[in-house]
């Protein structure tokens, strides 16, 4: 058994931005960052070279120093409410302000691009913003930094590397099987192996891939929770030219619309222009092997495609007796999984309004060519249940009155995208939960949703640990 200060659960950017911010300020402290993938060097996805998923327990897309979101696209969204999450709702804005200000600053430090988007075209959004009210549409204006999938690589490598270099103990390859709770506080953790590490202070931030096992974590010790916002949709992906007035005035234009049938929020979210469509493998605790859809975009021009992608996601948020939102999405993902044969489904948007399974033939006639060659040509009606079908329905032709052609029939959907931070954690000011020491933070607390907040949320955290914050 070894003691720490503070133990770390979970290298994705909240972990990361705890650690740095800890030592950053208290160059004594103990750390122990424990992370069940690899480290930056080794998180290559086989498929660059292969050409095909080989399921890698754990996912090196998901899993591994800096988490899932930085290699989806690696954008920072630097709009202090209205996206990311709800970390507002819980610090107030003017401290998400400056917190998302801190976090920028570290990655500029860092190697980060210093060019924003959607500061500059005044003109051009405010058209956007017209034909966005037009059809219905609230468009949310944010700066965005692009670190793209590539840089995201060095970036991050040189933020394991500083942590290292400042004492921070970082173990990778290492699963937490539990923590240790004595009296209603927390003493630590058991990994996978027996392993026991002791602190009396423990942060979990085991990120979206980790979600499913820390609602296990929490229904075990009756840390106080409850089920959160489901989001479950579908990777649009269609040609360049359809979004080029958005992809250029905005880079990432979030859209968000209430549908007329059911009033249920759609969004739009992680665009990546000249991007590519790929695979997500989540492994549950039970031991269930799920693939989903994302997206990912690259910096410089070697990888870039002639498509634009972006998800549609339909918020779901459900009353009593439900209490399984993790579970509701699991059910969904394997379901396309079954119908593609292990892998996700693609279909063309006249087949799915048609209802009839799309075929490869059928989709070669049309000038999107898919970028993710993985897909199997499917029926996405027969696994989406047919209220979020009509919600997609709704939106892309919604959509289609600020980015004509969006809605034709050619476009591609993928499926089905699911976001896993469904539990949302009972957290005080400070961020601890029910169990004295213990610290939610991230994506697993459904807290947050991206890159952005997340960081920032781990510089929060940590000043909190540090006594930095007053929150009487």
């Amino acid at each position: 058994m070894k003691k720490y200060d503070v133990i770390i659960v979970g290298a994705g950017p909240y972990g990361i931005f705890c650690a740095y911010e800890l030592i950053e300020k208290d160059p004594k402290k103990k750390i122990l960052l424990l992370e069940k993938g690899n480290k930056i060097s080794k998180r290559i996805c086989p498929k660059r070279t292969t050409g095909k998923c080989i399921n890698c327990n754990p996912c090196n897309i998901t899993c591994g120093f800096s988490g899932a979101g930085a290699f989806s696209d690696g954008k920072l969204t630097l709009a202090k409410q209205e996206t990311g999450g709800n970390l507002s709702e819980l610090i107030g804005v003017d401290k998400t302000e400056e917190l998302i200000k801190r976090m920028d600053a570290i990655y500029l430090k860092f190697g980060a691009d210093p060019a924003l988007h959607g500061v500059d075209n005044k003109e051009k959004i405010a058209e956007i913003r017209k034909k966005a009210i037009q059809a219905d549409l609230k468009l949310i204006e944010s700066p965005i930094r692009h670190l793209g999938t590539e840089a995201s690589y060095e970036i991050y490598g040189k933020l394991e590397k500083h942590l290292k270099d400042n004492g921070v103990t970082i173990k990778f390859n290492t699963m937490v099987d539990d923590i240790i709770v004595k009296d209603g506080k927390v003493e630590g953790v058991i990994t996978k192996d027996k392993d026991e590490y002791l602190s009396s202070t423990v942060v979990v931030g085991s990120g979206r891939e980790g979600s499913a096992w820390f609602k296990e974590i929490c229904n075990k010790h009756n840390i106080e929770s409850v089920p959160g916002t489901v989001d479950i949709g579908v990777r649009v992906e269609c040609r360049d030219e359809v979004m080029k007035e958005l992809n250029e005035a905005m880079y990432e234009s979030k859209l968000v619309y209430y549908t007329k049938t059911f009033s249920d929020k759609v969004r739009t979210f992680c665009q990546n222009p000249s991007g590519e469509v790929a695979l997500e493998n989540y492994t549950l605790p039970n031991g269930k092997h799920l693939t989903t859809v994302n997206g990912h975009a690259y910096k410089g021009d070697k990888y870039k495609t002639e498509n634009t992608n972006f998800a549609l996601l339909v918020s779901k948020n459900f009353t009593e007796p439900f209490k399984e939102p993790l579970e509701y999405g699991a059910a969904i993902a394997s379901l396309a999984n079954m119908l593609a044969g292990g892998t996700v489904l693609v279909q063309s948007y006249g087949d799915f309004k048609k209802h009839r399974r799309s075929t490869p033939e059928r989709i070669l006639t049309g000038n999107v060519v898919p970028t993710l060659k993985d897909a199997v040509p499917g029926d996405l009606s027969a696994v989406i249940p047919y209220r979020i079908f009509e919600d997609i329905v709704e939106m892309l032709e919604a959509l289609d009155k600020v980015a004509p052609g969006i809605a034709n029939n050619e476009t591609l959907l993928y499926g089905v995208e699911v976001k896993f931070y469904s539990n949302k954690v009972i957290i005080g000011k400070d961020c601890q939960t029910s169990i004295k020491g213990l610290y939610s933070i991230g994506d697993s607390s459904s807290w947050t949703r991206g890159l952005s907040l997340a960081s920032s949320m781990g510089l929060y955290v940590a000043d909190n640990i540090l006594g930095l914050e007053k929150n009487d």
